[in-house]
């Protein structure tokens, strides 16, 4: 954080990274032994998904329905109303995110999947293509469970792991207007675009490139929604970031950028600081129409949708205290200190540092593993043999592909994801985690790789894949 201390003629800053809130309550946390571990380990299949979390030191494995919510919000769910139709909460939530989004319809979901199932279960076809910056594993499984294709359009420094570019979460506009021109009447029904980009490295997109895609979609007639998970953080990063933007509130960046947009969809356990829920909002009342006629089906009535009334009522809280620019300073200085932690112990990452997340160049921590042996799989296995801490893989046993032959291919890289839940670990914690993997790579040559032994076809088989640690 920084702490300004000024006169009437002159200011100074002081670098200091003070958290913004005070303890309450502490929850105890156990390291379990070495032998431990590597039993956890074998009886997972090397499977970081099947550990217990009990058995868990550190979990750095996902920033979604992780975060600590704050006394106002534990106070928020004493009042929830569980009314079945017309909730008190759902009047709250309602208004709030009309608000600081701007759109009339307004559909409440448990998750941001379930968002995601509703807006493209209705308007995905066989035959359909969505384009979009990078479509996270969900949002693309969706669309192909719907018969219909997922389109990256992210810029080309979004794969240049070191590149200086402030907004490695931008679209490419050129490649965007010609599939535009060249898709035939009807073929797209929208355009996305990730805030911030997950597959990227947790990077922001710049308000001038949102509303340059906004521009392109309206010019061919096609709706422009956004996956805002962390629109917050992307808001902060272009005040901070983005030139002309430095005077303006976070909160008036995110409203700027949702009036950009026909919708979107949210998982409010990222930037909504809740535990559970999600919500699906939008300008076009026929859309929104046929959204909640399929909600009442496989969620739940229109006014709590999938939702308890006292989760409403925290996630109305949680979308306020998310905008306060104390908290965010701390939330973006905090994962820029775990970084160059890591940075300083000579692990590579992604860089600048996104807003929820340090990714690990796994490939570079493990050279000696090539990508068809899952270097990503050996580190965060390594990491929680070392230290007990959980943390995900984005490389080839996520993303990797097969060609029509049945020959696999290689992710574009091989990355960790070291999650940072909202308002949860100290610093201490995060030097922790970067000395666990400073020592793994001082023994790096000693890592075994490892091969999958059983995965579910799809997008979404990493998360109950099996694996197999290989011999030198």
């Amino acid at each position: 954080m920084v702490v300004d201390e000024a006169d009437d003629e002159a200011e100074s800053e002081v670098e200091t990274l003070v958290e913004p809130w005070r303890v309450k309550v502490v929850e105890r946390m156990r390291l379990p032994s070495r032998a431990e571990r590597e039993a956890h380990l074998h009886a997972a299949d090397f499977s970081i998904f099947r550990i217990p979390s009990s058995a868990i030191f550190i979990d750095l494995l996902t920033d979604s329905g992780t975060s600590a919510m704050s006394d106002t919000q534990w106070g928020g769910l004493m009042v929830g109303d569980e009314s079945y139709a017309g909730a008190r909460g759902f009047i709250r939530f309602e208004q709030t995110v009309r608000e600081m989004f701007g759109f009339p319809n307004v559909i409440p979901t448990h998750q941001g999947r379930a968002a995601e199932n509703m807006l493209f279960s209705t308007i995905v076809r066989p035959g359909t293509l969505i384009p979009g910056s990078n479509h996270f594993d969900t949002s693309r499984a969706h669309i192909e469970n719907n018969g219909g294709e997922a389109l990256d359009l992210a810029i080309a420094e979004a794969a240049e792991l070191t590149s200086d570019h402030p907004f490695k979460g931008n679209v490419d506009l050129d490649r965007l207007r010609r599939v535009l021109e060249a898709a035939t009447s009807g073929r797209i029904p929208v355009v996305t675009m990730t805030l911030t980009n997950n597959l990227s490295g947790g990077q922001p997109a710049s308000l001038a490139n949102i509303r340059e895609v906004s521009s392109i979609c309206r010019r061919h007639g096609i709706p422009f929604f956004i996956d805002a998970c962390r629109f917050a953080e992307n808001a902060y990063f272009i005040k901070h970031r983005e030139e002309g933007q430095g005077h303006r509130t976070v909160a008036e960046i995110v409203r700027e950028v949702f009036d950009l947009a026909d919708g979107c969809t949210v998982s409010a356990k990222k930037d909504g600081l809740v535990n559970i829920g999600g919500f699906v909002a939008c300008r076009d009342d026929e859309l929104a129409k046929a959204i909640k006629k399929r909600l009442i089906l496989v969620e739940g009535f229109p006014t709590y949708g999938g939702m308890a009334g006292r989760d409403l009522e925290a996630l109305s809280i949680g979308l306020r205290e998310v905008v306060d620019e104390d908290y965010l300073r701390f939330r973006i200085g905090q994962v820029a200190f775990f970084g160059q932690a890591l940075l300083d112990l000579g692990v590579e990452v992604v860089t600048p540092f996104g807003g929820h997340a340090i990714y690990i160049d796994a490939g570079a921590l493990l050279p000696h593993i090539p990508a068809m042996r899952l270097p990503g799989i050996a580190t965060i296995v390594e990491l929680y043999r070392e230290a007990g801490v959980r943390a995900a893989e984005f490389g080839t046993a996520m993303l990797g592909s097969t060609n029509e032959a049945g020959v696999p291919f290689p992710a574009q890289a091989e990355l960790v994801r070291l999650c940072v839940p909202r308002r949860v670990y100290t610093n201490s914690h995060l030097q922790y985690v970067a000395a666990a993997l400073g020592k793994i790579r001082a023994r790096a040559s000693s890592v075994h790789g490892y091969c999958i032994v059983e995965k579910e076809p799809g997008p979404l088989g990493h998360f109950t894949a099996r694996y197999e640690e290989l011999p030198v």
